[in-house]
């Protein structure tokens, strides 16, 4: 077995660490399963505790224009209170559930450009250091599939993908960053609308979906947003017609009808600032981080210049997929989260 991190703060002779997850994309609220890998360092060591913690990249808006960091969205506690020997290798296993509102990023294995990834703690009386960035792969549950797949069928096609820092007014959001997934209008909605926003805020019982639609002006009048929310039950994926489902709530919101807010109900809080949202608790009782982690610059723009739907329909492809194949690269994502990991590297011997 090849540990991925010397464990620097502990010193030359210090354990090393590497986690392994079991394969396969996870759904919100579902089971992360894997292995922690522990090889002892020269001298025996009591192991404290081992952690994991959930980490994405999200982007913030704020006074000096928009940036971008690493944000803890959960931590669990997997081991601990027992003895590693001199080069003993010692395995922990572990099960641990997503939040319900873990971002999505990926649609029928392909990437969406969304970077998550899982990080090892390993606390050894007297010092603490944190192991390599583990990507995370996180598919869609059936109702967010469905009602991606019913906005491809219509005629949408996928723009981008990206995290915005911040809380969406008047919903039940519990993690201080929500999901945009940004499309490209229908023919049939073309005329009125430049790109449609998508979030989906998921609980146990089912989910909140809020559209945001990027509406063109008129010759005397300027463009204006329009923002609308619907909630669904998971039980609901084979009881409706999601194309004529989605298509209406489409029209209520090019017509600005039930509408919800404005633009202005999205908070794109600082998160450098006092009081930016960070720092709450779960129900479960987990703290989230008080602030980005690091900041890797803005210029996030690499996955949003190709088309959207548009290419041929393969047998068995249906919807967004075509969407994501067709206008995603999929080296050029794996690049960024590969480049987002290593940047990420140099902080591995910090303590919060």
């Amino acid at each position: 077995m090849v540990f991925k991190r010397l464990l620097g703060a502990m010193g030359a002779g210090g354990p090393s660490v590497d986690t392994v997850l079991d394969g396969g994309a996870v759904a919100p609220g579902g089971i992360l399963s894997g292995q922690v890998h522990l090889q002892g360092g020269s001298a025996d060591v009591e192991i404290e505790h081992i952690g994991l913690e959930l980490i994405a990249r999200v982007e913030a808006e704020h006074e000096d224009g928009e940036s971008e960091g690493a944000v803890v969205f959960e931590r669990f506690t997997v081991g601990g209170g027992f003895r590693l020997a001199e080069q003993e290798r010692h395995s922990v296993p572990f099960s641990v559930s997503l939040p319900w509102e873990t971002p999505v990023s990926e649609l029928y294995g392909q990437p969406l450009g969304i970077v998550l990834g899982v990080r090892t703690e390993l606390a050894v009386t007297g010092a603490r250091d944190k192991g390599d960035l583990d990507p995370l792969a996180v598919r869609p549950l059936p109702v967010q599939e469905a009602v991606l797949e019913a906005l491809g069928q219509l005629g949408f096609g996928f723009k981008s993908a990206d995290l915005e820092h911040g809380h969406i007014g008047g919903t039940g959001q519990q993690l201080p960053f929500y999901q945009e997934i940004e499309l490209t209008p229908a023919p049939q909605y073309a005329h009125v609308v430049n790109e449609i926003e998508l979030t989906f805020l998921a609980t146990p019982a089912g989910m909140e979906i809020v559209l945001e639609a990027d509406k063109r002006g008129g010759l005397f009048e300027s463009g204006q947003d329009a923002l609308t929310r619907f909630t669904v039950s998971h039980h609901d994926v084979g009881a409706r017609d999601w194309n004529s489902e989605v298509d209406g709530w489409i029209r209520q919101l090019v017509e600005h009808r039930a509408s919800y807010g404005s633009h202005a109900t999205y908070g794109h809080a600082d998160p450098y600032a006092a009081g930016s949202g960070y720092g709450h608790h779960s129900a479960h009782g987990s703290s989230h981080a008080s602030a980005y982690e690091s900041g890797h610059g803005s210029g996030h723009e690499g996955h949003r210049s190709g088309p959207g739907l548009g290419t041929a329909v393969a047998a068995g492809a249906a919807g967004l997929a075509v969407g994501v194949v067709g206008g995603l690269v999929a080296a050029e994502v794996v690049d960024e989260v590969g480049d987002f990991f290593e940047g990420d590297d140099d902080e591995g011997g910090e303590e919060d």
